[in-house]
């Protein structure tokens, strides 16, 4: 498909040529003509032809080193994201993306629909949490007319909305046990009923979800049904608080400076290594939300070009910058290195396996160990039973993967 092609003609004409150019050619000659001069166009047209195809590898390049799709890290953690994004955008596969608010779910929901085969159709994000329990099936499924007091005419709903294309449910958790069970099957059969309707209408879209909970804690309340977890959870992306990536910071820092200077007409500002610092210091509840929504703020009332301290800290959230850890006093009487080692390990996998959900395999990834090793660990300091089932997990776990 990328070949060139050129239209050489000995019935030469204006309309011709118009349309040979509307049709894709890259060139058009007409009889007679000299060898050279077609040796030269040729050649001038694979120089072009060269220079985009080494323009999109550049552009493929550093999206994978800089950012995807709007989404920017070069983080360990972050690159691994990417690749996942790239190796489940052509799939159908069910994704769960987890993630403390404002770390970018939902940009990563764009980036999987955006990057596949249905990019060309709707991308419908719901946030579940703000449609009132009352109304969230008729805004899902849709209504017929008369299915219930105020629905005057037939509305089709945003599964129908989002055929061959993608949905997104944002915070999934928050739906109650009822809406749950259609939306199971609505999932499984890919068939809906609107509201008030007996009529199946057969759907064609990819389903994706997200929640900042912790969705086995609402698995093991009841709260969230276990069957449409493992629905949803076929393969799931964790998406790390930016405390937990900070080296992030200053290319996020980078791209929002840029970013809003442009949309206040503003020369792009810099930034002072104390103001830098007290960013990385801070840790950032809001994530990167708001790291741009401080940048944004700053921009707005910045009269000059040149960002300090002073500047940022009255936009900090009043969660105040972690002070650096003084340095602990050795003791006179010495300690015992190998308690104090095992006591710190002991603690680092107790916050690991927290952060995986009690999922023993993530937590051997977060702490970049074999799985045989942390389940050593486990046995060695009493925690082996901690997982969510009681037990320890092998590797195939519940089908879900973090990567």
């Amino acid at each position: 498909p990328e070949t060139e092609v050129m239209v050489i003609t000995a019935f030469g004409s204006t309309e011709s040529a118009v349309e040979a150019m509307k049709a894709g050619a890259c060139d058009y000659l007409e009889k007679p003509f000299k060898v050279e001069e077609v040796k030269h166009r040729v050649s001038n047209n694979l120089s072009r032809l060269q220079l985009e195809r080494e323009n999109i590898m550049l552009r493929r390049e550093l999206e994978m080193r800089y950012g995807f799709a709007n989404i920017i890290g070069t983080s360990p953690t972050m690159v691994r994201i990417f690749s996942t994004i790239r190796q489940v955008a052509n799939s159908r596969t069910n994704i769960l993306i987890t993630g403390e608010s404002g770390t970018g779910k939902e940009l990563v929901a764009k980036a999987i629909h955006h990057s596949g085969p249905r990019r060309g159709e709707a991308f419908v994000p719901v946030n579940c949490s703000a449609i009132p329990e009352t109304l969230i099936e008729s805004e899902l499924f849709g209504h017929e007319r008369g299915a219930f007091t105020g629905a005057v005419r037939s509305k089709p709903g945003l599964f129908e909305v989002a055929s061959r294309g993608t949905i997104f449910l944002d915070e999934i958790t928050e739906l109650s046990l009822p809406t749950q069970a259609t939306l199971l099957r609505a999932i499984q059969e890919q068939m809906i009923r609107r509201v008030g309707g007996t009529k199946e209408i057969e759907i064609d879209v990819r389903f994706l979800a997200a929640t900042n909970q912790d969705i086995e804690g609402e698995v093991k309340a009841g709260r969230f049904r276990e069957d449409l977890y493992y629905r949803i959870n076929v393969i799931r992306i964790d998406l790390p608080p930016l405390r937990e990536r900070k080296e992030d910071i200053p290319i996020l820092l980078d791209n929002f400076l840029e970013k809003y200077a442009r949309r206040t007409q503003k020369p792009v500002p810099q930034v002072s290594p104390e103001a830098k610092d007290l960013l990385l210091r801070h840790p950032f509840p809001g994530n990167v939300r708001e790291l741009e929504n401080l940048i944004e703020r700053v921009l707005a009332l910045s009269t000059s070009g040149f960002i300090r301290p002073e500047d940022i800290l009255p936009t900090l959230s009043s969660t105040p910058p972690k002070p650096d850890p003084a340095p602990r006093e050795f003791p006179l009487q010495g300690i015992d290195l190998e308690t104090e080692v095992e006591t710190f390990e002991k603690e680092l996998i107790q916050k690991a396996l927290q952060r995986a959900g009690g999922i023993k395999k993530r937590a051997a990834e977060l702490l970049q160990i074999s799985f045989r090793s942390l389940r050593y660990k486990l046995e060695k300091y009493g925690l082996a039973g901690r997982g969510p089932d009681g037990d320890i997990e092998d590797e195939t776990n519940n089908g879900s993967s973090s990567f």
